[in-house]
């Protein structure tokens, strides 16, 4: 993966968040995460996002709406494909040839959709 400069996702279970992001997809808790947020980082903090505890209620709502995180990969869309489903984590869809390279999505225990690019080389 390569750079998101920032962004912090309200969840509804922190906990079941955190080990999706760190044990499913590989991202690595940062030492500035506390009580109501876990600070990820990737590849010595290229990516660095945060999910936190609800800011206001979100009882009845529907996340990940209108919410799509991109992420650069540094190796093939397929092998990344091979351990996602390994893993068992929901894809949406299949590889798509996009203008930007080829893209993998999947979403998150929250609805909250990302999307794996490999640029075009």
């Amino acid at each position: 993966m390569r750079r998101l400069e920032f962004a912090s996702l309200q969840v509804r279970d922190l906990e079941v968040s955190k080990d999706f992001y760190t044990n499913k997809l590989g991202f690595e808790v940062s030492e500035m995460s506390n009580p109501y947020a876990c600070v990820f980082k990737y590849n010595k903090g290229e990516a660095s996002f945060a999910i936190r505890t609800p800011m206001s209620n979100i009882d009845d709502k529907e996340l990940g709406i209108g919410v799509q995180l991109w992420f650069a990969i540094d190796r093939t869309i397929e092998d990344l494909q091979t351990d996602l489903t390994a893993k068992k984590i929901a894809i949406l869809g299949t590889i798509n040839t996009t203008p930007f390279g080829k893209t993998l999505i999947v979403k998150d225990p929250d609805g909250y959709t990302l999307t794996f690019l490999q640029p075009h080389a």
